[in-house]
């Protein structure tokens, strides 16, 4: 399972013309789904993210999580983070799981993320996505769980 994680002050989810999910401050995190991936990895990546110290201080440093500043989840399915674009420009995505599969493991990774306490905005599986966000320093994270 692979994670972009970016660190916001807001961010929104339309999907045509509704809004679907969105957060303030917190992250967005675009979740993509491999074949070899279990409820496991998604609860581990959930607690992972939940965790992760990336948020300020009282002197300035990064060392709180979501879960000391009470910040939120805008959570995307990407498949996409699963391209292959060695061979060639048009990208190969047989690194990503079946959509069924992938359904699944989004809907566990988000409920984890519940369980944990954090407020979770979702887009929708599969639809084409208008994500707005206003990216906070910037930080951006790569996080990869197997």
């Amino acid at each position: 399972m692979r994670a972009v994680v970016q660190r916001v002050s807001r961010a929104t989810c339309t999907v045509e013309g509704s809004v679907t999910g969105q957060t303030g401050p917190g992250f967005v995190v675009l979740l993509g789904v491999a074949p070899g991936d279990t409820v496991q990895t998604a609860q581990q990546l959930a607690a992972k993210i939940a965790r992760l110290r990336v948020f300020n201080d009282e002197q300035g440093k990064m060392n709180r999580s979501l879960q000391d500043i009470g910040g939120g989840v805008l959570s995307i399915s990407q498949f996409t983070l699963f391209g292959d674009t060695s061979r060639g420009n048009r990208p190969s995505f047989i690194g990503a799981a079946p959509p069924e599969q992938a359904r699944e493991l989004y809907g566990v990774f988000n409920t984890a993320l519940r369980d944990l306490g954090l407020p979770v905005g979702e887009g929708v599986f599969g639809a084409h996505m208008v994500i707005d966000l206003t990216n906070d320093g910037p930080v951006t994270l790569t996080l990869e769980v197997t």
